[in-house]
């Protein structure tokens, strides 16, 4: 058996207050690790800054390697996990930016990161695409990321699974009218690829933007190992903040894709379509 441990954390992000976010994410990461034996904690997508900064994303974005990237690792090697999280990097030119995905590791030290490559609406104005979807290789398992509307497309998951990914952390600032997409989206995702998904969504507002939560782990056949859907106001029925915690085991992901043959019977010639643009 290759048991780990995955924690999903439901926050709230306050809008354009890094330095705050980072004392919340911080504080987060020593409750559930001091509770519990944990391998791997996930946040959602622009943890760090929230999503509607407009021309303010420029103020708050990093390089990464940078300090926000620094600290994380920081925790992650005090309690020697790893931390998968949202944020706002920028390159050496100060006008490019991209709204990406960190993986830090226990000795303290960055393991990828990823730049997300399907912007939706006004995110397309404030950050370029990216155009890799990298696989980490870690001791806990192989790892792919991910970032809100990217969940939409079939093909991430799929590429993340060809190259070996066995656990998929999906990292949103998915909306609460639009939830059922989310949910749906994850458990098809994990059940196409025999994969398990770690699915961290962000819960309050932003300036127009309400957020739905429904944060969940989801194994390889699409069963719930753990969720944040009955985390509720019990007066608005909002969402609400939290974490949840998951063990499983990544041998079920080799043990459906034998059984259940979904890569072994791809038919990739047929397929050539799918890459032409639209």
């Amino acid at each position: 058996m290759r048991e780990i441990t995955i924690a999903i954390v439901q926050m709230k992000s306050l809008l354009g207050e890094p330095e705050e976010n980072l004392v919340k994410m911080s504080e987060q990461i020593s409750t559930i690790a001091s509770q519990q034996k944990v391998d791997l904690i996930v946040f959602p997508e622009l943890i760090t800054s929230g999503s509607e900064l407009g021309l303010r994303f420029t103020e708050v974005a990093q390089r990464i390697p940078g300090p926000t990237v620094n600290l994380i690792a920081q925790r992650a090697n005090d309690f020697g996990i790893y931390v998968a999280f949202g944020m706002v990097s920028k390159e050496k030119v100060e006008s490019v930016l991209y709204n990406s995905a960190v993986l830090v590791g226990p000795d303290g030290e960055l393991i990828e990161t990823y730049n997300k490559v399907h912007l939706r609406g006004e995110e397309r104005m404030a950050f370029r695409e990216g155009y890799k979807i990298p696989v980490a290789e870690t001791e806990i398992g192989n790892i792919g990321l991910c970032l809100g509307y990217d969940l939409a497309y079939p093909e991430v998951a799929r590429t993340m699974t060809l190259e070996g990914a066995e656990i998929i952390c999906a990292m949103a600032n998915w909306e609460a009218s639009n939830i059922d997409e989310w949910k749906t989206y994850m458990r098809a995702r994990a059940y196409e690829n025999s994969v398990f998904v770690a699915g961290a969504n962000r819960v309050g507002e932003d300036v127009t933007l309400t957020f739905g939560g429904e944060s969940m782990i989801v194994g390889p056949r699409g069963e719930i190992h753990a969720s944040l859907a009955d985390e509720t106001d019990e007066e608005t029925g909002a969402p609400l903040e939290g974490f949840a915690v998951a063990r499983v085991d990544l041998d079920d992901v080799r043990k459906n894709r034998e059984e259940y043959q979904f890569l072994q019977t791809r038919q990739p010639v047929a397929y050539r379509s799918i890459v032409r643009k639209y």
